[in-house]
């Protein structure tokens, strides 16, 4: 057994405390990740208020370097290693390259795994939920698939290599994989919080000579305008208008609030043909124009980790933040790991862009 420390929610509701845990070793193609850093996503707080399965370690947006594996496991000790979400490698979906979409991605992600002794974790020598998005990384070792562990350049800082795993490779995503603009395309982005501003750096890497984004915290719209964005609005101001005189209707809107009343009002910015790309957690519905999207041929898509194969997407995008392009610095506060409910504090009051939590 390896000794570790890690964040553990112990009661539905509450935040997550630092404990002392233990990890079986890896087994079969498993690997057994010294966890380096982790960054703290909006899904992990989201879930942390519903979440029953407890105690439960969360977690989904680690880096770090492979200590063990097991006897299939195709990584090899020493690599560094972002981790991101799990498949299961063998639907459909994941046989064409879209394991974003994998059938087994609710079991796989979302509901951690059982607590009988196949879990990786022990707490006070009782098996816990762990598994959460296939690797429970709000700790000091995590236990994840090869299928889930991204080798990436050593050159990346691991504070910054933390976020690819997720939340960058959701809007960057989003804009790279899905909507694919080009210089002449329009790109709206409602959120700037750090998928959204994944989104604005995508769309400016993609040479948009237009690129909106709309958040209601001024700091939040002045880093979007450093990072890219040409305009910037207050939700408050009339966008609709502002965007019509600017572009005559958008090609693409990335939502990321997933605020129904935002989704509602997104669809009548854009121009015959655009893409809605619906990226949020929140809301299961919302009332969307129907008549309006028919007439202009809207397309309206949800969009699930930047529609990413990660082990192709994620050191794509770890080379254009190694080249200047991807300033990833600029969205992340980081936290010593011992700091971890100031960190997790600091990211439910949206103090920070992005918290990452660093082990040593």
């Amino acid at each position: 057994m390896i000794k570790a420390r890690a964040a553990v929610l112990r009661e539905p509701g509450q935040d997550p405390q630092l404990a002392d845990i233990e990890l079986r070793d890896p087994v079969a193609d498993e690997v057994l990740v010294h966890i380096d850093a982790v960054g703290i996503c909006h899904t992990d707080i989201s879930v942390a208020s519903w979440f029953t399965k407890v105690p439960v370690v969360f977690g989904h947006e680690g880096t770090g370097t492979v200590v063990a594996a097991g006897p299939q496991a195709r990584d090899r000790i020493g690599a560094r290693v972002v981790l991101t979400f799990a498949s299961c490698g063998a639907c459909p979906n994941c046989g064409a390259d879209r394991p974003a979409y994998c059938d087994q991605s609710a079991q796989l992600n979302m509901r951690g795994s059982r607590r009988d002794e196949t879990s990786a974790l022990r707490l006070d020598g009782e098996p816990i939920t762990g598994g959460f998005f296939g690797q429970s990384s709000f700790a000091t070792y995590a236990i994840t698939r090869s299928r889930n562990a991204v080798t990436v350049p050593d050159a990346i800082a691991p504070a910054l290599a933390a976020p690819l795993g997720c939340s960058v490779q959701t809007g960057a995503g989003a804009v790279l994989n899905v909507v694919a603009p080009t210089a002449d395309d329009p790109v709206v982005v409602f959120g700037a919080g750090a998928v959204g501003l994944s989104a604005v750096m995508a769309a400016r890497i993609a040479g948009c000579r237009t690129i909106i984004a709309v958040d209601p915290i001024t700091a939040r719209r002045d880093l979007a305008t450093d990072l890219g964005a040409t305009h910037t609005f207050d939700p408050g101001a009339d966008v609709a208008a502002a965007v019509g005189e600017l572009t005559g209707g958008a090609a693409a809107v990335i939502d990321t609030t997933a605020r129904p009343d935002v989704v509602a009002a997104a669809v009548g910015l854009l121009r015959s043909r655009g893409t809605l790309a619906l990226l949020g957690l929140g809301a299961p519905t919302a009332e969307l124009p129907v008549a309006l999207i028919m007439a202009k041929g809207i397309t309206v898509r949800g969009v699930v980790e930047g529609d990413s194969d990660p082990h192709t997407f994620l050191p794509r995008l770890a080379d254009l933040h190694l080249r200047g392009e991807l300033p990833l610095d600029k969205l992340v506060a980081a936290f010593p790991f011992d700091d971890f409910g100031r960190a997790w504090a600091a990211a439910k009051a949206a103090e920070v862009i992005k918290p990452v939590l660093v082990t040593a």
